[in-house]
Parts: structure tokens; sequence; C-alpha cells
């Protein structure tokens, strides 16, 4: 036979060989699921908690209104500006106002001057009367006088008469002089009172004179100004054009206030710490403690209370939650975008696995692989639990929460019983031991694997993309 001949025999049957070999591995592979599996191990500390995103607000803030009609004649501050109680703020028109004050000021001199004249005329007729009443006494003695001599025959009637004439004119004298005393009492009286009136309208006008300037009733910065030099301000509803001037905050004590999801809300409680994050200080957590939990929940689309709502809906919604920083930095400033990280349990020494290593599988679907395993006769398989116990109603809804133990080439479906859940692990209460290897990857695997599945683990690193290699 000729060489040639011999190559191309020897050629072919290696090329038959080989596909042999392909063939017999690729049926020894079939149904075989690639997998990543890891070890369950006790970390010695394991965090629940729960993230928000919401904005810095200040505890104590004030937003400052337009107090009178007029218009703006000096901005005193700016946006931004460190302000403290007392500072003035903002300067209205005040040229009525200070024109009623000074008339108010003059009628008050003129009322008082009006007092000193009508005091001055009573204690005159009060030193009348005091004369008259001497006047009368005096005439009054002549007079009883008078009448023993007269009828002792001692004196003429004429002289008794005139004594009687004068005395009766010392009685009208006392009684007009005290009629007097009591008029100019009552005039005295009147222009006190009037002093008094004009007074009560001088407060008046004094105070919608003060109130054309505008004080801060707190220490803080100015967080917003919306108004300009020149502009009318119109006393009315806060929102209105013209009626909202400003925004004064106190910054001393400053509050994260985030929203919860309603999922979450259940776990938080006042006085967890949290760990917040500012995105204007970027690098920094700020340590803060739950200070309130609203109870009303709040339309995530709309930020209006469910109870403002006049329709029900079934959209997503939240809860407002106040964080306050126990050292906040001096040059925040409100709503700024921040995130609230609260740490809602803790727990020490936990078996804990991967969150994604959980799947959920039917009871129906465990009852098959139970069955295929007794079939089978292999009895290598080892069931993760007795066979499920037979359950009201649909069997395809009943879902059991568990995860895939590898036991030699299988991947073995274990319920398991869960605790607390942190950012990337969870914990198991039931169900798994420290050094069990289990299937945690991939995820495309996980959601397709079967109970008592044959596996081939792989944990090397995966290959990156050509497109993604540098």
């Amino acid at each position: 036979m000729k060489t040639w001949k011999k190559v191309l025999i020897g050629l072919g049957a290696a090329v038959v060989v080989g596909i042999i070999v392909l063939v017999s591995i690729n049926q020894a592979n079939k149904g075989v699921v690639t997998v990543q599996t890891a070890k369950v191990a006790t970390q010695e500390s394991l965090v629940s908690q729960v993230t928000a995103s919401g904005e810095i607000k200040p505890t104590t803030y004030t937003n400052v209104t337009a107090q009178g009609f007029g218009r703006i004649t000096e901005i005193l501050v700016q946006e931004g500006d460190h302000i403290k109680k007392g500072d003035k703020l903002l300067l209205q028109e005040n040229v009525q106002a200070t024109a009623d004050v000074h008339a108010q000021d003059a009628a008050i001199n003129s009322n008082e001057s009006g007092v000193l004249a009508a005091d001055a005329s009573f204690k005159a007729a009060q030193a009348d009367l005091l004369q008259q009443r001497a006047n009368l006494e005096k005439a009054k003695l002549d007079y009883d006088r008078g009448q023993g001599l007269f009828k002792d025959g001692l004196i003429a009637k004429q002289d008794f008469d005139q004594r009687k004439t004068t005395y009766d004119g010392a009685v009208a004298g006392v009684a007009s002089s005290e009629a007097r005393v009591q008029s100019l009492n009552a005039q005295l009286a009147q222009a006190r009172a009037q002093v008094n009136q004009s007074r009560a309208v001088l407060v008046h006008t004094q105070d919608i004179l003060q109130k054309t300037a505008y004080i801060s009733p707190i220490n803080g910065i100015v967080s917003y100004l919306p108004v300009r030099l020149g502009e009318y301000v119109v006393p009315g509803i806060q929102n209105a054009n013209g009626s909202f001037l400003m925004t004064l905050s106190d910054m001393s004590v400053v509050t994260a206030e985030v929203k919860v999801d309603e999922t979450d809300i259940v776990n938080v409680q006042i006085g967890q710490l949290a760990d917040v994050t500012i995105d204007a200080v970027p690098g920094k957590i700020f340590k803060g403690t739950v200070t309130a939990i609203g109870s009303q929940a709040v339309l995530r689309s709309s930020g209006l209370a469910t109870t403002q709502s006049t329709t029900s809906t079934q959209e997503a919604k939240d809860f407002k939650v106040v964080v306050t920083l126990a050292a906040p930095p001096e040059n925040l400033r409100p709503g700024l975008s921040t995130t609230a990280k609260i740490k809602t349990a803790e727990k020490k020494n936990v078996i804990a696995i991967p969150i994604q290593a959980l799947a959920v599988r039917t009871r129906k679907d465990l009852d098959e692989a139970a069955k295929s395993a007794k079939k089978g006769g292999n009895s290598s398989v080892t069931l993760a639990a007795p066979p499920p116990t037979a359950v009201t109603g649909d069997p395809k809804k009943d879902e059991v929460q568990g995860v895939f133990v590898v036991h030699g080439k299988q991947a073995v479906f274990k319920p398991v019983d869960t605790g607390i859940a942190g950012v990337t692990d969870i914990e198991v209460t039931k169900g798994l031991q420290a050094g069990d290897e289990i299937v945690v990857g991939s995820y495309k695997a996980l959601r397709t694997l079967k109970p008592e599945a044959a596996v081939k683990v792989d944990n090397s690193a995966p290959k990156k993309p050509d497109d993604q290699q540098s």
C-alpha cells in the first residue's frame, strides 16, 4: 500500500476518534449546570440597615412675610448671610407711618397741656370752695348771734335781715363752688382719658412704623431671598406674590429629612443610629439619630399625604423620617441632597450567606425532584428535607425559600429560615451550618436551576468581553 494512502487512512481514523470523544464528552455534560459556590461562614457582626434619600433641613426656620403694604426701600441682607436675632433684614417705605407717629406725639402733647389746665382750674375751684365755706361759717355765726340779739331787742330788724341775707348768700356760694369743683373734676378726668387714648393710638402708629423695618426673630442664615429692591409688599397669603419675603434658617440643629419606603418603615424606630452622607460634602459620613417618624404615608409621585388625595391609588408610598445630625458642618445649606443609612438591627456571630444565594421554588418542583430521586434508585442522593406535607390550595403557588447545597455533583435544594438582612448578606437562623457549600451564582443558573440537578463548580473569575478588556 502506498504511503499517501496510509496517511489518509490514519487521518480519517483520528478524525473519527475525535468525533467520538467529543460526542462522549457532550453526552456526559448534557444537563450539567456550571455554577459558582461559596462556603457558609459565621460572621462576627451583621448589620441590617434601611437606606433612604432626602434633603437637609433645619430644625428651626421661619418664613418672613409682609407686615404691611408698601415699597421695599432697602434690603440689608443677602442670601446665605449669617444673621443674629434682632438684626435688621429689610426696610419698607415709612413716610406715612412716621408722619402718623409725629402727629400723634403732637396730639398727646396738646392733650397733656389740656390736663394741666384742667388740673389748675380744678385746684382753683377747690380753693374757692374752701373760701366759700369759710365765708359761710362766718355768716352762720353772725346770723346765729343776730337771732339772740333780735329776740332781746338789742338790734334792729334791718340789721337782723341783713345778717340773714348774708348767710343765705354764703350757703348759695358754697353750693355753687361745690358744683363747679365737680364740673372741673369731670373735665380733668376727661382730659386724662384723652391723653390715655392718644397714647394708645401712638402705640398703634408706632407699631405700624416698627413693622416697616423687618427684624430677625432667630439666629441663623438667610436661606432664601426672592424679593428685589423697589418691589411692593402686600400682607396676605404666604405664597402669594409680594407677601413672602424670605426664609431664615437656624442651622445650629440640622436634620436630614428622608423618605423611607413603606416596606421598610416598620423596622425604623426612634433612637436608632444612622450614617448620613451629603452630596455637597463628598467623602464624609456624619453620625445621626432618628428623632421623628411620620405617621402618615406620602405619595411618591406628588408628595401629598394620602389623606389629601381624593382618589384611591396603588402607587408607591413613603414615610417621612427625621435624622438629627450630631455634629453638622458649618457650611451646610437647607435643601442639600442627602442619604441616610439607618441601622435597624445588629447581631453578633451569626451564620450568613450572600443574599443572591436565596432561591424560591414551588412545592410542586420539590415533589417532582423527590420522585425522580426515588425512581433513580441512587442511594447517594440525600434529600434536603422530607417530602413536603400536603397543603391546601394550588401547589404551584405554594413557594418555599431555600438555597442549593452542593452534595457531590448535585445541587440539593434546602429550605432555610432567615433573619435580618445586611447590605449583601442575610442571616440564616435554621437550615444551614458553617462549612456547607452553597450555590451563589450565576444569577441565570440560580434562576433556572432545578432541585437535584447535576452541577459543575467553576469558581474562576469570569472573563471580560473583548470590548471591555483594556
